[in-house]
């Protein structure tokens, strides 16, 4: 791929990542808030501080990119995130949760496809923090799964929305993301 594409397509992706961290914290924000179990609530409050973080790194990678947050982006990410956060109050506890799982899932994924964006540029310390970002995803997609996987409403959720068919057990595991550095 040529370098000058590679560059464009990680800043952008950086962009919507950037962007999605904040919807992502402020959503949880709100998750938590809607719950009563006190192991719930501490690990969606870890999650939502670890977007947090993500969003600090990855305004460190686009400034390094000499790209910056789009202002669109972040006004439509601040209201989904708090309309959600306020949803998390009105819809129970599974959907809340199996939406959780299906968005880090997405996010798994996207942060792979950023690493080897940042591989082809070289940039290889990025390529190792956004694998480090994937797998801790996927570790919140895991939480987010395990907490529901025996839920009445897991299957029909599972077939119409495309994810947590499989259980926790049997999911993709964290090794199987590959390791930083790029083979």
């Amino acid at each position: 791929m040529d370098g000058a594409i590679a560059h464009r397509l990680l800043g952008e992706l950086l962009q919507k990542a950037y962007s999605g961290e904040m919807a992502a914290a402020f959503a949880y924000r709100g998750h938590w808030k809607s719950l009563g179990r006190d192991t719930e609530i501490a690990r969606i409050k870890q999650i939502e501080d670890e977007e947090w973080m993500h969003r600090k790194n990855i305004a460190r990678m686009l400034w390094h990119l000499d790209f910056c947050a789009s202002r669109t982006k972040e006004v439509k990410s601040w209201v989904i995130g708090r309309v959600i956060g306020i949803g998390c109050h009105l819809l129970g506890w599974f959907w809340p949760m199996y939406f959780a799982g299906r968005l880090e899932s997405a996010n798994t994924k996207e942060y792979e496809t950023a690493a080897s964006y940042a591989r082809e540029l070289g940039l290889f310390d990025f390529e190792t923090e956004l694998l480090n970002m994937s797998i801790v995803e996927k570790q919140h997609e895991m939480f987010f799964l395990e907490v529901i996987r025996e839920h009445r409403l897991l299957p029909l959720a599972a077939r119409t929305f495309k994810w947590g068919a499989a259980t926790a057990s049997s999911s993709e595991s964290q090794e199987q993301l590959g390791s930083p550095g790029g083979d």
